[in-house]
């Protein structure tokens, strides 16, 4: 062989070498839960090789930017909005949604003025490319004609048509928390009369007990909806009990229809399919949300849980991440809620050329 043929050849081994070191490193990288010390309500979306993460603060909404989901807790940290004082949104600001549409940025959440009967859904637009940017401008309420209680919004597209989901009152008293879906004018208008596709009736789903000396005494819950599409198959994953229970847990509607607002096409499976791990130690699992790795090829579901029996709603709570897989029918089998000591396969990486 001649030497230039030769070194050439070696540059190229050598090359090829580090490559696969490389990829055998990233394969061999794991990480464990939680993401965060602390975090309710966790959601995140993939967007130019970052993943751009919000969760419930309670007084202003925040982002964390990185390329690497697994390690939030050093990404970069920025508050984007934080409401005036003496509005109607200006408190008790819970579960925040970024959302991509039409190239602009959406940032739902549901806030009230400090008494909790009034809390409703709102909007901010951002124009700018990067939703780290300081330019939000709130679109304000987004609300159908009855204008009740409402929490925990999201927005999908389907079949080139936008909808919302969120949860809410049937009157203008607690009680019950049911799940609705109306269509979308566009991301900050409602259009047309909200359905309600889900409340809550099996066994699971009614723990909500708050003590004989509240008012009401007790409150049966859905909430925390989020779309999950595989192919042309639509599922709603949503949170069912009280968050303040060990027994929150993650529920599923199937639309064996083509209209998400047709009530009677959701079906509801009935037994829960994310549940509790006393043997994990993890208690409550929900208010998920789903992202793909780098690669797009794995999916995962995000969540928050306890650690300990008995925490309830409050800071104990942390956001989490894992793997799921598809069943041969094509629904989503998310297994059990995996310890925290679990050493968990980072989600793949792109292929670098």
């Amino acid at each position: 062989m001649k030497p230039k043929i030769y070194i050439k050849f070696s540059m190229l081994l050598l090359l090829c070498c580090c490559f696969a070191s490389q990829q055998t490193l990233a394969q061999g990288r794991t990480f464990t839960n939680p993401l965060l010390p602390s975090g309710a309500d966790p959601w995140s979306i993939y967007y130019n090789g970052y993943y751009y993460y919000t969760q419930t603060t309670g007084s202003r909404l925040v982002i964390w930017k990185t390329k690497k989901l697994e390690e939030l807790v050093k990404a970069e940290k920025k508050t984007i909005y934080v409401p005036p004082a003496g509005q109607h949104y200006s408190k008790e600001i819970w579960a925040p949604e970024l959302h991509r549409i039409n190239n602009k940025w959406y940032m739902y959440f549901a806030a009230d003025d400090g008494d909790n009967n009034h809390h409703r859904m709102y909007v901010l637009e951002n124009l700018d490319e990067d939703p780290m940017s300081e330019n939000w401008v709130l679109k304000g309420k987004v609300a159908d004609a009855s204008n009740k209680w409402a929490i925990d919004g999201s927005v999908f597209v389907f079949h080139k048509q936008l909808y919302m989901i969120w949860s809410g009152w049937e009157g203008d008293s607690n009680g019950k928390q049911q799940i609705y879906i109306a269509k979308m004018e566009n991301p900050w208008t409602i259009k047309g009369e909200r359905q309600k596709i889900s409340g809550p009736e099996y066994e699971w789903e009614l723990h909500g007990d708050l003590g004989a000396n509240s008012q009401p005494p007790h409150v049966s819950v859905n909430e925390g909806p989020q779309i999950l599409i595989n192919d042309d198959k639509l599922f709603l994953i949503y949170s069912a009990s009280g968050c303040w229970t060990d027994f929150y847990a993650l529920g599923m509607l199937r639309l064996k229809g083509k209209d998400p607002m047709d009530a009677k096409a959701w079906v509801k499976s009935e037994k829960p399919v994310f549940k509790q791990s006393p043997e994990n130690g993890v208690y409550a699992p929900g208010h998920n949300s789903f992202f793909k790795s780098p690669d797009g090829k794995e999916d995962w579901i995000l969540y928050h849980a306890n650690s300990k029996p008995g925490q309830g709603c409050g800071g104990f709570r942390s956001p989490r991440a894992q793997r799921f897989y598809w069943n041969k029918d094509g629904s989503p089998n998310f297994g059990v809620p995996l310890s925290t000591d679990s050493a968990l396969k980072v989600p793949a990486e792109k292929n670098k050329p």
